[in-house]
């Protein structure tokens, strides 16, 4: 693939004047919707760039999402016309787009908003690849064989901790806002629990502690299916427990989630802690063991490395690089 496999990007110059949407950052990304800004830093120094549009088997459509939401000029309500504006542009400057109708194009986007970004350019959402941490079975406008699900991984700097040797005397923990019935649900049955730690508000011991501490961490739908608590739980050597319905889990088309991780239905969560306990010791030390292995895949490079998040990413859209072109 790091051979053959080549992107063209539309360009775009420094004096552009939505520079800011179409280039990468200049800066280190952080928070919950780094992803799609680590994702643009990375396959701009990576191996796979073309600059030869002739030879490229994706051809990347570089405006950011986020970026158009905090841009005053545009904001999450002119989102959808800018990016028609933008898909009529360069479907009129370049011919790569009406071969295909946009079949091998792809973007990103890790914020919610661009679930929603391509209503007024609906061939966008059904021929256009979409690589999304919004990735749900439940959505239409989501077609998981065609699009790409993205972690959302809050960015940590320096190396990997090595948590094999602490001690985990939490059966379960987990932390974050009440803004989905399913948290609601989970916090009337587990709130004043023993074993299983359920928090809504300020913790009184650091994250990543009660993560290092903690047996299994749970991801657990909000607003949205997808979190960067898996990539957290991953991260701290903690086993993910999935309790988001309908969620395309990123790289379903490479990784064995059932290997390092638990998927429980919402409906079984007063059944959770018995589940968890059904879990032998011999099971969660190679569920834990995966856990380890498959945490290179969920950490952004720049410049990308071997089996990075970005790395992983470009392997799912190769998967999906046969399509069918009209000659120019």
């Amino acid at each position: 693939m790091q051979n053959k496999f080549k992107i063209y990007v539309y360009p775009h110059k420094a004096d552009d004047a939505f520079a800011n949407i179409f280039l990468p950052v200049d800066f280190n990304p952080s928070g919950n919707y780094a992803s799609e800004s680590y994702f643009k830093k990375a396959l701009m120094k990576s191996r796979l760039i073309t600059h030869d549009p002739t030879k490229a088997d994706f051809f990347f459509l570089p405006f950011s999402i986020a970026r158009l939401r905090h841009d005053s000029r545009v904001n999450v309500h002119g989102i959808q016309d800018f990016i028609k504006e933008y898909i009529s542009n360069i479907s009129q400057k370049y011919p790569y787009w009406n071969r295909t109708n946009g079949a091998d194009h792809f973007y990103v986007a890790c914020h919610s908003a661009g679930r929603t970004a391509m209503d007024k350019v609906e061939h966008v959402q059904v021929n256009a690849i979409q690589v999304v941490c919004s990735s749900s079975y439940y959505v239409s406008s989501h077609v998981a064989h065609k699009d790409v699900s993205l972690p959302q991984i809050w960015p940590r700097q320096g190396n990997l901790v090595a948590p094999i040797s602490v001690e985990r005397n939490t059966l379960a923990f987990f932390a974050g806002a009440i803004n989905s019935p399913v948290r609601t649900r989970l916090l009337e049955v587990w709130k004043d629990d023993p074993e299983i730690f359920v928090n809504f508000g300020r913790l009184s011991t650091p994250y990543s502690q009660a993560l290092l501490r903690s047996k299994f961490c749970l991801h657990v739908k909000g607003f949205e299916v997808n979190t960067a608590r898996i990539g957290d739980a991953l991260y701290y050597g903690c086993v993910p427990v999935i309790i988001a319905n309908y969620y395309d889990l990123p790289f379903n088309d490479i990784l064995n989630w059932k290997s390092f991780s638990l998927v429980v239905p919402t409906l079984d969560i007063p059944l959770l802690k018995d589940i968890l306990h059904r879990i032998s010791l011999k099971q969660y030390t190679e569920l834990q063991k995966n856990v380890l292995e498959v945490r290179k895949h969920f950490q952004w490079h720049v410049p990308p490395v071997d089996y990075d998040t970005f790395n992983m990413v470009m392997y799912e859209l190769w998967l999906r690089r046969h399509v069918l072109r009209i000659p120019l």
